[in-house]
């Protein structure tokens, strides 16, 4: 399934969300400018599990952050991260307020690396993207916003449905999707880190567990 876009209006402009995008997008187009060195560039910038667990530095730790910016040569990678963060993202940046959202953020991400590095802590194999920060997104967008309705592209067969889903749905079946190809990709080398997904899924569901809005107390009186 493919998210369209919700139903919720933001408050506030998700400058946040702007400049994450807009710096995903820069980094991109340096990537494709850099032609038969974009491995190096990838290798030197991604998260190694290897090297988190065996580290020559502080730039071993650094590339928790770095990876979040490099995206696959395929623009299907960058185009898919930026088109859930795009939805989703304006609505946790507008709840947890501008500075909340840039830690929030950094932090799902550090989650998703540290639980998919530690899935595999001997692979030398570099991750790369934003989706596990992205992730962290999802995981507090269904918490916190569970009846939003969600406009989604569905494939039946040979045929596509557009339809309004309520994001419990949507988000519910897209982090089932996850965790059962999380784990049967058990084992396997390369491809897509899916227990970065599932770590910064479920690091948004809990960093969001304070943002929820408390029902008001009901005034009444004592006989």
């Amino acid at each position: 399934m493919l998210p369209l876009k919700d139903n919720l209006k933001s408050h506030t402009r998700p400058f946040v969300v702007y400049a994450i995008v807009s710096a995903n997008v820069l980094v991109y187009l340096y990537e494709i400018s850099l032609g038969a060195a974009l491995n190096d560039f990838v290798r030197q910038f991604g998260v190694t599990p290897y090297a988190l667990f065996n580290p020559t530095g502080i730039e071993s730790y650094l590339t928790f952050i770095t990876s979040m910016f490099i995206h696959a040569e395929s623009p299907m990678h960058i185009i898919g991260n930026m088109l859930f963060l795009w939805i989703f993202a304006d609505n946790i940046e507008d709840r947890l307020g501008h500075v909340k959202f840039v830690l929030f953020y950094f932090f799902c991400g550090i989650a998703a690396g540290l639980l998919q590095s530690a899935i595999d802590p001997g692979s030398k194999i570099p991750m790369i993207g934003a989706s596990g920060a992205v992730s962290g997104v999802l995981g507090a967008y269904i918490l916190l916003f569970p009846k939003a309705r969600v406009l989604a592209l569905i494939p039946l067969g040979f045929f596509l449905r557009v339809s309004y889903l309520p994001s419990f749905v949507f988000l519910g079946i897209w982090f089932l999707y996850q965790f059962l190809f999380g784990v049967s990709s058990l084992g396997a080398q390369g491809g897509v880190a899916y227990f970065a997904h599932i770590g910064g899924f479920i690091a948004g569901l809990l960093l969001a567990l304070p943002f929820r809005k408390k029902k008001k107390a009901v005034d009444y009186d004592i006989y």
